[in-house]
């Protein structure tokens, strides 16, 4: 008897217990909860963080979370207005706000996501294909370089870096929010932000872009030469100017003393041979002698001709050939 009685009351603990455990759930922060009975969500949504009741076995709990979640989309291969192609690589931040709602359409996270990048994929499309590069590259807070950083680029470049930004990257991403917002409440979801993470060129485009960038550079290096091989031309030719005219220059100073020293010459020979003309006619007389033979010719002059006067009277009777050969044989002056 006390042992029947004994099994009994374990049963009703057992029991008990196994009630209470199903009808006792709790709920962490940053959590809410959903009652769902037989597949149904019944109740309000459960958002309080603590000890929460239900019904056992007929009711169970699903949770949600309250805190912002993230969801990244593939990149997308999107033409722009200008017919770019480019990769888009978009991010946004949710939360769940309606649970109930959000269990009814979507069920669960992962479908969530799934439904968000229909959405989102589809109004980042709509919005990078009717903008411009330039427009979803810049802010529209975006001032043009200073006129000196223009020198260096081409016209065609200076008329994209001038161009007036109407929308800019903040206003069309600011416009995917607000059209995806639209969308996103019916399946109680709040998206709290979308953002641009990167755009790049597809590779072909790429290519094209490297290439226009190569050569860009490559005519700015060639304009940097050829600016510095006028600079250096007109640095030789100032430098050899200014030789020139140092040479000249000495030239004339050399001409002018030599001048001078002529003329001093000059009149010192003159002072000195108008004292004794005779001194002056018989040293120019032996400086004829000297200078007028030449090895490889014959001179044939008279015995009475003027040039052997002072030979004459140096050796008077000095025999018929002795002067008259000694010039025709060259020997005078050696």
């Amino acid at each position: 008897m006390r042992t029947t009685a004994r099994g009994i009351i374990i049963f009703i603990v057992v029991a008990a217990a196994i009630l209470i455990s199903g009808a006792i759930y709790t709920l962490e922060e940053g959590q809410q909860a959903v009652i769902v009975q037989f597949g149904r969500p019944v109740g309000d949504t459960v958002t309080e963080a603590g000890l929460h009741f239900k019904l056992p076995f007929v009711q169970e709990v699903r949770r949600f979370e309250k805190r912002l979640l993230v969801w990244d989309g593939d990149p997308n291969q999107i033409p722009t207005k200008g017919r770019e192609f480019i990769w888009v690589d978009t991010t946004a931040r949710w939360r769940i706000v309606d649970a109930r709602k959000f269990l009814e359409s979507v069920a669960t996270e992962a479908g969530a996501q799934s439904r968000l990048n229909d959405i989102i994929d589809s109004v980042v499309r709509d919005q990078v294909s009717s903008s411009e590069l330039i427009e979803l590259v810049r802010s529209s807070s975006w001032q043009a370089p200073e006129e000196q950083a223009m020198e260096e680029v081409t016209q065609e470049r200076e008329e994209e870096l001038k161009k007036e930004i109407t929308r800019g990257r903040e206003e069309i991403t600011r416009t995917i929010l607000a059209e995806a917002r639209k969308i996103i409440p019916q399946y109680g979801i709040e998206l709290v932000d979308v953002r641009i993470k990167r755009l790049d060129y597809v590779e072909s485009v790429r290519e094209k872009v490297y290439a226009r960038m190569i050569s860009e550079r490559k005519r700015i290096a060639a304009q940097f030469r050829s600016e510095g091989e006028g600079r250096s031309a007109e640095i030789l030719g100032d430098m050899e100017k200014e030789l020139r005219q140092i040479r000249s220059t000495a030239y004339r100073q050399v001409q002018e003393i030599q001048g001078k020293a002529d003329a001093e010459a000059t009149r010192v020979y003159g002072e000195v041979f108008n004292r004794d003309p005779e001194f002056y006619a018989f040293l120019r007389t032996l400086e004829l002698y000297k200078d007028g033979t030449n090895k490889n010719s014959v001179l044939i002059l008279t015995t009475d001709s003027d040039f052997y006067r002072y030979l004459k009277q140096t050796n008077p009777g000095g025999g018929k050939h002795g002067p008259a050969k000694a010039l025709a044989t060259g020997d005078l002056g050696q």
